[in-house]
């Protein structure tokens, strides 16, 4: 049980260490200490989920107590059960590879040692709030993660607009979570309790509206992290930061933690149906969206990204049903493909002077095979193409849900979403990997690139088998493993078919785009490809209504009553000390009379009073 704690220790430690003396020890020595402090956490998890499969049991750690009062009591806590425990293989294991990746592909950087630095405290951050007992502790590594992004994201902060987008992602997150935190002391407040468990099965009282503020309020913060509307205008801008930044933050961490506090938090918003019909209406609305913004981006990374909150917005669909195992299962092929795809970018970028735009590319699939074969893969799964990608059987069950649970409207926006997102994947395919070379790479790969492109590769095909449809024998391993229950069985073979046939149609349709030359003819800027490409507008939105109305009121206010108010206490302040200055001349008669004065206006005071 004592392992438990080692897990984010491990990457904690790799982090202070950096910190303190990273520079002094050279970026060998830092990128070993980095990659091995989150290598050794992965054999921790690995030897615990090996005993688990033996013996199936809760653990639960008890560290210390921080709070103690007759109200409430506050303990830092380890809590693993089979969602944790999949949310740290998923985590350790796929961050190793990203920092075995970063190992080469940040080589020559200035601050080498500090991005590894950062790279492993968020990773142990993540940990922390996945395995957190109490909400305290899952709030610390909330904030956590999004110090560390704000961090990452920033990393080449002589850039300003680096640095602009570092500061978007954390203030957008930091709104989030201030709601998360209202959430929080709410349940603290009328349960007595800050421990999950205890919450989870509380008496609730008798107020019906609670559950359901409750829920809200932590839905606000989860919104936040994971991007979804209104709150998803931050994550496209994140790609300022080096692309196995955007691995992690996409793939094992960030994003990845509203979904997994719903799931854990899932007896709460069961109480809460408003709260799961807007879980399911959000996301059904971001994965149209980002999905249909995906079509119109050139750069590379930014099309990923969109991809991220669209497939997010798959699982919070699943969610919002209550399709718990499926939002898991896609949690883990999405973590797998996802950062399979950003690590085949950075591949390409890298061989290419760091070149971004799509339509500088061409021609790549005989030059970077490598890169190539990561990149359709992982393009594969993303689309969901049946049979051959990991992605196929998580979007088959989250389809099945949605249909079994009686929601054509949800079912039809998620096929609609698999046809756009089949489109916008093998567009990218196509423009960067087929035709002509327009720039041609220079440099190698070294073994490490190579290493986790190809573990993530051979993930990215076999781990959808976890978990089949019916008529290919339906294994149902995973869902049997988390003992989450509330998913639907399947429906109708014809459910299955259309989710087969969509991702082909989407793939033909970028096909023949792509074959009539119609991508790269059609960059004009007609009016639906801008408020698309912008993602439909919200950043203009913001900007209107709430940025430049905020800096309006702050420079009004530059010089606001309360500020002169301080200001003038501080000038007075100064002239009274001039004054009282003046007064210390340093000659004796003078000190003296002020002293004869004193005594007689003290001895007046007392007579007269």
């Amino acid at each position: 049980m004592s392992l438990l704690l080692e897990i984010p220790l491990l990457p904690l430690a790799g982090a202070v260490i950096l910190s303190l003396v990273g520079p002094a020890l050279g970026n060998r020595m830092s990128a070993m200490i980095g990659t091995a402090s989150v290598g050794f956490a992965a054999l921790v998890a690995l030897y615990i989920a090996a005993g688990w499969m033996h013996q199936p049991h809760v653990l639960v750690q008890n560290l210390w107590t921080w709070v103690s009062l007759p109200e409430i009591s506050v303990r830092f806590s380890l809590y693993l059960d089979p969602v944790s425990l999949l949310m740290i293989l998923v985590i350790t294991i796929i961050s190793f590879l990203i920092h075995l990746f970063s190992t080469e592909y940040m080589a020559g950087e200035t601050g080498y040692s500090r991005y590894f630095a950062y790279l492993n405290l968020f990773v142990a951050a993540m940990l922390l709030l996945v395995l957190a007992g109490d909400f305290a502790g899952l709030f610390i590594g909330w904030e956590g993660v999004g110090v560390c992004s704000y961090l990452l994201v920033g990393f080449w902060f002589s850039e300003s607009a680096n640095g602009a987008a570092a500061q978007k992602s954390f203030i957008v997150t930091r709104i989030a979570d201030i709601a998360m935190l209202a959430g929080i002391l709410l349940l603290s407040t009328q349960l007595g309790t800050l421990n999950i468990q205890d919450v989870l099965h509380a008496n609730w009282p008798r107020e019906r509206m609670l559950p359901d503020v409750a829920a809200a309020l932590l839905l606000i913060g989860g919104l936040g992290k994971s991007a979804q509307i209104p709150l998803q205008t931050w994550l496209p801008d994140a790609m300022a930061g080096p692309t196995p930044v955007s691995a992690l933050i996409h793939a094992a961490t960030m994003v990845t933690a509203g979904v997994y506090l719903v799931v854990r938090l899932h007896p709460l918003f069961l109480l809460a149906p408003p709260v799961m019909a807007a879980i399911a209406i959000g996301g059904a609305a971001t994965l149209l969206l980002a999905a249909s913004a995906g079509l119109f981006q050139s750069d590379i990374k930014r099309i990923l990204a969109y991809s991220t909150m669209s497939q997010i917005g798959y699982m919070f669909v699943a969610l919002g049903v209550g399709a718990w195992s499926a939002a898991m299962f896609h949690l883990l092929t999405h973590a797998v493909f996802k950062a399979l795809l950003f690590l085949s970018a950075g591949a390409v970028t890298m061989r290419l002077h760091h070149e971004q735009n799509i339509f500088a590319m061409g021609g790549l699939r005989t030059k970077l095979p490598a890169a190539f074969s990561g990149f359709l893969i992982g393009a594969a799964s993303l689309a969901a193409l049946p049979l051959v990608s990991a992605g196929f059987f998580s979007k088959d069950m989250i389809l099945g849900a949605l249909w079994g649970n009686e929601n054509p409207m949800l079912w039809a926006a998620a096929l609609t979403g698999a046809l756009l997102t089949a489109i916008y994947s093998f567009r990218l395919i196509f423009t960067v990997f087929f035709g002509p070379v327009i720039t041609m790479p220079s440099g190698r790969y070294g073994l490490r690139i190579l290493l986790a492109l190809g573990v993530l590769g051979v993930a990215a095909l076999s781990i959808g088998w976890l978990e089949t449809p019916g008529f290919l024998g339906g294994s149902h391993w995973l869902t049997g493993f988390l003992h989450l229950g509330g998913d639907t069985e399947r429906l109708p073979v014809l459910i299955p078919l259309a989710g087969m046939a969509v991702p082909l149609i989407g793939v033909f349709i970028a096909w023949h785009l792509h074959r009539t030359g119609y991508w790269r003819a059609q960059r004009a800027e007609t009016p639906l490809a801008q408020l698309l490409r912008s993602g439909c507008g919200f950043d203009a939105l913001y900007r209107f209504t709430l940025v430049k109305p905020f800096l309006w009121l702050v420079a009004v206010l530059r010089h606001d009553p309360v500020d002169q108010l301080f200001s003038g206490l501080e000038l007075a302040a100064i002239a009274a000390h001039r004054r009282l200055r003046a007064t210390q001349t340093g000659e004796l008669r003078r000190y003296a009379t002020w002293i004869m004065a004193g005594a007689i206006a003290t001895i007046a005071a007392v007579i007269f009073a």
